[in-house]
């Protein structure tokens, strides 16, 4: 589950520039790192430390290897990723050259487990100012109009 809440902060561009703006952000940041992947992987393989550094180091090495060359790796059920250089439009076919060419990227695609995992992410929003509303609507009498003992008008 990830917990958000509700901060304030004033826009800066647009229509709306200058006005006071409301959005969720995350209560904190789950950020894991490489020590704790490599302990991660020792503990649920039969592999050893050293062979799970030497795993990741080499496939940086072949990643950058991958994007120099302008290609695409699938790594399986996690994700496929493919280097891109998109081009500017010229007017004329000649003023087509390597300046014409924008900043490369690198595209990830995620797999379907990955996905599916997406979707099923449970988050809960923290706003007090819904509470506050919620508590402010008088909660129905359990005897009151619509139980039991009195029904409430009835079409007749």
């Amino acid at each position: 589950m990830i917990s958000f809440k509700v901060i304030e902060s004033v826009l800066r561009i647009g229509p709306r520039q200058g006005q006071k703006a409301y959005s969720a952000v995350p209560k904190s940041v789950n950020k894991f790192s490489s020590s704790w992947l490599v302990d991660r992987i020792v503990r649920e393989t039969s592999l050893s430390e050293g062979d799970v550094r030497n795993v990741l180091i080499t496939l940086k090495n072949i990643t950058k290897e991958v994007v120099t060359l302008g290609g695409s790796l699938d790594l399986g059920d996690i994700f496929s990723f493919r280097t891109s250089i998109p081009s500017k439009m010229e007017k004329n076919e000649k003023d087509v050259c390597a300046e014409s060419l924008k900043y490369p990227r690198i595209i990830v695609t995620w797999k379907e487990p990955i996905r599916k995992a997406l979707k099923d992410i449970q988050i809960e929003v923290d706003n007090p100012a819904r509470k506050k509303q919620k508590s402010l609507t008088p909660a129905p009498s359990p005897k009151g109009e619509g139980s039991e003992e009195n029904p409430g008008p009835q079409a007749g």
